[in-house]
């Protein structure tokens, strides 16, 4: 599992169900626009946990709704 490509994936998706569009979560969360075009477009080496907190905040969820996904819950480890 590319644990990076799943939270971009995850962070559309919850857009989409919040109808939400990058720049609407990235104000809703109180983060740079581009600090979430680099979480979804593969610039991020590392979405830390703050972000995704405020990412979580920003769309009235928990970081719990935000990992209880069947490809978060059945990932394998990360090879290096």
């Amino acid at each position: 599992m590319d644990t990076k490509k799943e939270i971009a994936k995850r962070i559309q998706q919850l857009c989409a169900e919040h109808d939400y569009n990058i720049n609407g979560l990235a104000r809703a969360a109180g983060v740079p626009p581009s600090t979430l075009k680099n979480i979804i477009h593969d610039g991020s080496k590392n979405p830390g946990i703050v972000t995704i907190k405020h990412l979580c905040d920003g769309l009235g969820i928990s970081l719990y709704d935000f990992f209880n996904t069947d490809d978060f819950k059945n990932s394998e480890p990360e090879s290096e």
